[in-house]
């Protein structure tokens, strides 16, 4: 059993490139709590906070950047290279994220909770859980993965994987081995059985999501749901008609984008009318996608799209919503009502937050903010 009385805690670890966090992504459309301790320990090393100067201290100040923050990049070409340099770094982040874990397991209303953990067998925490779930990839799908979406050189993925012991050992501690080689629904597939084999059921039932109904506009009642892979080809349709997109969307490119973010379905009446896609990272709720029907009022059907996605990422702990809205609704007025300021990246002044916003902020978009909660969650992580 785990460490938390009423709570279900699934470990989620796996080599670099072996894709936890899709993994994570899946178990979160079905109920549980994501933790990412990675973003735990960039937390617990930014400016202000307890990990901070402790690094500063054994590093040097050559690894900062000109506005004070540790530049990640530079330390971990240290550490990667140096397994002292590496356990003593751990040494300083690990007790930190083990606080800031703590801390969000106690918080968090869902029953199932998932803990993504590079170091999770490492650190102990797989210790404080009910199983151990470990992706796995072929060596050469990890060095594909790290070159292309996280620009590495060949050497420095090579450097990385290196520097990790064999992923055979993490195998050796699993409950479950999800083989992420394949396509999205073979790997939702391997979840979604691991899921029924093991979550207790009565612990799954009780985080069902009931969409309840909301205003109406002339065409019809308005009711927003959270969209399943399931739904993949209405959600395709909905962007294939409301988007135009050149190359038309199709239900397997729906169902990969349920490995990086959320989908809100609006309908008026029977009718699909928008499309909200959103994540959260870090505690910050992201929001990518808005897509509304032109025959609908934005000022009407907007704001309960809004309200949901407000109302899941603060059930799940968010400090902040940043949208990232198109030029046809980037209009002031449309947000003000609902407590969004139009802001840029650096103005946000919250380290965390401006790191998601100029990752997400895209050509043409305009970003609007809005402070879910008064206190910091992970205060003072």
């Amino acid at each position: 059993m785990s460490s938390w009385p009423g709570k279900y805690v699934i470990g989620l670890t796996g080599n670099i490139g072996t894709g936890k966090s899709v993994v994570r992504r899946m178990l979160e459309h079905l109920g549980a709590y994501g933790i990412d301790a990675d973003a735990l320990a960039h937390r617990a090393i930014a400016k202000g906070a307890p990990g901070y100067q402790p690094v500063i201290d054994h590093f040097g100040r050559w690894i900062l950047t000109p506005d004070g923050e540790i530049d990640r990049a530079k330390l971990a070409r240290v550490v990667f290279a140096d397994g002292e340099a590496l356990a003593r770094l751990e040494n300083i982040i690990h007790p930190l994220v083990r606080q800031g874990i703590e801390w969000l397991v106690q918080r968090s209303s869902q029953k199932v909770i998932v803990i993504e953990a590079i170091k999770l067998l490492e650190a102990g925490l797989h210790k404080t859980c009910d199983s151990v779930w470990v992706t796995y990839t072929p060596p050469e799908i990890q060095l594909a993965r790290l070159m292309q979406y996280r620009k590495m050189s060949e050497a420095e993925a090579r450097q990385r994987i290196a520097a990790q012991p064999p992923q055979e050992q993490k195998i050796g501690a699993a409950t479950v081995v999800i083989r992420n080689d394949g396509s999205f629904e073979e790997t939702w597939k391997q979840v979604m059985a691991a899921w029924k084999r093991l979550v207790p059921q009565t612990l799954e039932a009780a985080q069902e999501v009931r969409t309840q109904p909301r205003r109406a506009v002339p065409q019809g009642e308005i009711t927003v749901s959270r969209g399943k892979p399931k739904d993949s080809e209405d959600i395709a349709g909905l962007i294939n008609r409301l988007r135009k997109p050149a190359k038309p969307v199709t239900r397997e490119d729906v169902m990969a984008a349920f490995g990086e973010k959320a989908f809100l379905i609006l309908r008026v009446g029977n009718q699909p009318g928008g499309l909200l896609g959103w994540q959260v990272e870090n505690l910050v709720a992201r929001t990518v996608d808005i897509l509304l029907d032109t025959s609908l009022p934005a000022s009407d059907v907007l704001p309960p799209l809004i309200e949901e996605m407000e109302r899941s990422s603060r059930n799940l702990q968010c400090e902040a919503s940043l949208i990232f809205a198109p030029p046809e609704l980037a209009q002031e007025s449309l947000w003000k009502p609902l407590g969004y300021e139009k802001r840029t990246p650096q103005t946000l002044g919250v380290s965390a937050w401006q790191e998601a916003a100029v990752e997400s902020l895209r050509p043409g978009t305009t970003l609007f903010f809005k402070q879910l909660r008064a206190d910091r969650v992970l205060r003072p992580i």
